[in-house]
């Protein structure tokens, strides 16, 4: 599916839908102001930089459930957790809506205009009750158990939930859990010998979509707007905004 039609910065005008990824729509919950400047405004923050090993484990841990998508077989994760009677998903549109590039899975949302766009990592389904369940893989390496206890986590249940939304307004069936597939760089090893070793926790996590409609709107609603939206204080974008533009005038 081509997406070249959709313009990259919001026009009141507009009549061609208006792409809006899963990562826009957390943008605007931590911060208007930043959101309004990029979507709006074509002014993005500073581009963070790339987490390839994260990357690396994305990459061998979907070719590892894929493996098992193949065989239509039951990953020993699952088991080991206690999720029964589950395996991975087989879709034709599986690789697609893994690309975000390309679109992932997506939704045109008609009241606002704006075409909803996520890239996720698997889906498994229940074999028993067909239910489809979203699942996240996340790698980090820190001391002690992986959870999603952080407040800054926010952004990781956000994203199960638009994802389960996505799924939800295509028409799938969808368990309101969802699962993080979360591995932890072990670190306290005599010596490194070329080798990350990981431990591997899944995390249940239940849904609850039923923000993201008001939330469109309020979207919508900033995207329309002529003045910017006021300075968050709680953003260290808008901190640094305001603190060089001290400096300049002083």
């Amino acid at each position: 599916m081509a997406f070249g039609f959709y313009k990259s910065l919001y026009s009141p005008n507009q009549t061609e839908p208006f792409r809006l990824s899963r990562s826009k729509i957390d943008l605007f919950l931590n911060c208007p102001r930043c959101f309004y400047l990029d979507r709006k405004l074509g002014v993005g923050q500073p581009p963070s930089f790339p987490f390839t090993l994260n990357s690396a484990v994305d990459k061998l841990l979907k070719r590892e459930f894929d493996a098992h998508r193949a065989a239509k077989t039951s990953h020993p994760f699952m088991a080991a957790y206690g999720i029964n009677d589950v395996v991975p998903f087989q879709h034709e549109l599986m690789n697609e809506w893994r690309d975000a590039l390309r679109g992932g899975i997506a939704f045109l949302h008609k009241p606002t205009n704006f075409f909803i766009t996520g890239g996720i990592d698997d889906v498994w389904q229940n074999t028993k009750t067909r239910e489809l369940i979203i699942v996240d893989y996340k790698a980090t390496a820190k001391e002690g158990e992986v959870s999603l206890d952080a407040d800054w986590q926010i952004a990781y249940k956000r994203q199960m939930e638009v994802y389960q939304w996505l799924f939800r307004q295509n028409n799938f069936s969808v368990s309101p859990v969802g699962y993080f597939v979360y591995c932890n760089g072990i670190t306290d090893k005599q010596a490194f010998d070329a080798k990350l070793e990981f431990n591997v926790k899944i995390i249940a996590y239940r849904g609850d979509d039923s923000w993201i409609e008001n939330t469109l709107f309020e979207i919508k609603k900033c995207l329309l707007q002529d003045t910017l939206p006021p300075a968050n204080f709680n953003c260290q974008f808008c901190n640094y905004r305001k603190a060089a533009r001290q400096f300049e005038t002083s």
